[in-house]
């Protein structure tokens, strides 16, 4: 568990940075294992998907212990991790990389996306994928999977640490999810790494300018060359950046 809470200015900015530039900051600090793995977004959303982590842990299913009618229990972990993760949230789902059942529908999921939630990411299956791509809250998921949950998977624990695609997760990390995929920020390293990758951004699309102009990229990316030093500060004079 950590204190830390996302501020809005620092979602902000996470807004409006890509998952490729968290990726090579962390890797300066030595992360290399910060992608979520073989999850992709149910549908593509124009907004990137900011939010702190409130996790559901699922065990291998035993038949003796999920019959249909666990459902009925007002305590079962699912529905109460569907109803207790915060506004502004992501509910990560730890399905041990096994999508062959679902860890939730479109029912579940739409609760959890009127109930405020930032998004979901799930490193098993959705079933009732169309009405989950449908919703406006990004959805993160292996693939489509029509079993119900208790096929499979027996949710356990919520808001413990857990994997989500070979990566662990800690309550209130910060995870930023994009058309690529969705990564996985310390919380203690957020606030540093939002005001860092808003630079990178900057500078990048700077660089962009300057390669579709038919520039060279030796000694502008990176930036190695003193001639582009002045070159950045007047474009960012013109852009207003």
């Amino acid at each position: 568990m950590t204190d830390y809470a996302l501020s809005d200015e620092t979602r902000a900015k996470f807004k409006k940075i890509s998952t490729a530039s968290i990726a090579t900051a962390l890797y300066k600090r030595g992360l290399r294992n910060q992608f979520i793995q073989n999850v992709v977004p149910v549908s593509p959303k124009a907004e990137t998907m900011v939010g702190q982590a409130f996790t559901l842990r699922y065990i291998p299913a035993r038949e003796d212990r999920n019959p249909i009618t666990v459902f009925r229990n007002a305590d079962h972990p699912q529905r109460v991790a569907i109803e207790t993760c915060p506004a502004g949230h992501v509910l990560v789902m730890d399905a041990r990389k096994d999508a062959r059942a679902a860890t939730a529908g479109s029912i579940l999921i739409t609760r959890l996306a009127l109930r405020g939630a930032a998004g979901v990411v799930s490193d098993g299956g959705f079933r009732d994928a169309e009405g989950i791509g449908a919703l406006d809250m990004p959805a993160y998921y292996a693939k489509p999977s029509a079993p119900t949950n208790l096929t499979l998977h027996e949710a356990l624990d919520i808001n413990v640490p857990i994997s989500c695609g070979d990566v662990a997760v800690f309550p209130g990390d910060v995870l930023v999810g994009d058309r690529d995929g969705v990564m996985v920020v310390p919380a203690d390293l957020a606030d540093e790494l939002a005001d860092e990758c808003s630079e990178m951004e900057c500078y990048e699309d700077f660089v962009l300018e300057q390669v579709r102009s038919g520039e060279p990229i030796i000694g502008l990316y990176p930036r190695t060359k003193e001639e582009y030093e002045q070159r950045y500060a007047d474009w960012r004079a013109r852009a207003n950046r």
